[in-house]
């Protein structure tokens, strides 16, 4: 059997319909040729978690520091750079608060 996994029963109903060799499977097992079939969990990848993290902090940074120094030569402090700071402290405190599940 091939290891084609199904996260929606229209998907796997369509396949078995398409392929009359894996309706046999599951007539003659199906508890393993589902579990076979099952969907596998997302990866839980930590790196591409901190990379995200590190990548929002460094934004944050940046705005802060560039804020800091056109308001300390008396400049305007662009809209932009605003925007940018605050969307990333937003998604810094989505990723980082815990969850409610938990």
């Amino acid at each position: 059997m091939t290891r084609k996994s199904f996260e929606r029963v229209d998907e796997l109903a369509q396949e078995v319909a398409r392929r009359p060799e894996l309706a046999a499977e599951i007539k003659k097992d199906p508890a393993a040729a589902l579990q076979q079939l099952a969907a596998t969990p997302p990866v839980n990848d930590v790196w591409i978690y901190r990379l995200v993290v590190i990548a929002l902090g460094l934004a944050l940074l940046i705005c802060v520091v560039a804020a800091s120094l056109l308001a300390g030569y008396g400049k305007v402090i662009p809209e932009l750079l605003v925007a940018i700071g605050s969307a990333a402290v937003g998604a810094l405190a989505g990723l980082l608060a815990p969850s409610p599940i938990r």
